[in-house]
């Protein structure tokens, strides 16, 4: 029971890595809030069957209002907040020349300024009770230009993440780096996973055939993202902050 006594705060909750995310907390004994923008109902019932406490509280992640009062409550209701795993985004998919104005900030809104309200929104109370976890969920299209090989095939792009989700990836990085130096003296981390190709409900419209590209051959799933942000936010990982974690069986090494 890796966080027996802890409280984590997991956004995105209803969407597949948040969902399993939310319950492999639960599993290791945290106590558990569930922000989303959508129902959580089916996630905080598997939570209590566990035998954890949970709150489910709805939130647009774009709005500071909302996400003030996400942290409020949670922390009003588990009594404090040790870890936020900011999972809430949206993928967009095609190519340069149809991302138009409203699609480009739609995705920075929630995928880049969401991240950014939610972890600002923690900071006060981590700093006070000198300790805290942060775990935001970047990606590989973030760093390696998108999966496609437009010179081989122009429609490979068309089913495939766009620069507008990679540049809010992109950024949720830079936020995880220089949170990380910014918090470290007040006991707290901040690390980032960064996914490739995982299969849930938000990749069921990339493009057939990716598997092809993957060295492991298969996509991976949400589950294997979840332990990734378990240990990031566990006390074996105490000496690492400003980390990114590559979980994309092998498209991109570093």
């Amino acid at each position: 029971m890796r966080f027996d006594g802890r409280t984590a705060l997991i956004t995105g909750a209803a969407g597949g890595i948040g969902n399993a995310t939310a319950l492999a907390f639960a599993r290791e004994g945290a106590d558990v809030g569930l922000s989303d923008i959508t129902d959580t109902a089916a996630v905080a019932s598997e939570i209590n069957a566990l035998g954890r406490r949970t709150v489910e509280i709805r939130t647009d992640v774009t709005d500071r209002a909302d996400v003030d009062n996400m942290v409020a409550v949670a922390a009003d209701r588990l009594g404090r907040i040790d870890i936020l795993v900011t999972v809430a985004g949206v993928t967009s998919l095609g190519n340069a020349d149809s991302i138009d104005e409203a699609e480009w900030d739609r995705v920075i809104d929630i995928n880049l300024k969401g991240t950014w309200l939610c972890c600002q929104a923690v900071m006060a109370q981590m700093r006070e009770q000198r300790y805290g976890r942060i775990v935001t969920v970047g990606s590989l299209i973030g760093k390696n230009g998108g999966n496609p090989r437009p010179w081989i095939s122009k429609d490979e792009q068309l089913g495939s993440s766009n620069a507008a989700y990679g540049a809010s990836k992109a950024g949720v990085h830079a936020v995880t780096f220089f949170l990380a130096k910014e918090l470290a003296a007040d006991g707290i981390t901040v690390n980032s996973v960064s996914p490739g190709p995982i299969a849930t409900e938000m990749t069921a419209k990339v493009r057939p055939g990716l598997n092809e590209i993957i060295p492991v051959g298969r996509m991976g799933t949400a589950g294997e993202v979840a332990d990734a942000i378990l240990f990031l936010a566990s006390e074996t990982s105490g000496f690492i902050t400003g980390e990114t974690l590559d979980i994309n069986g092998g498209i991109m090494v570093d």
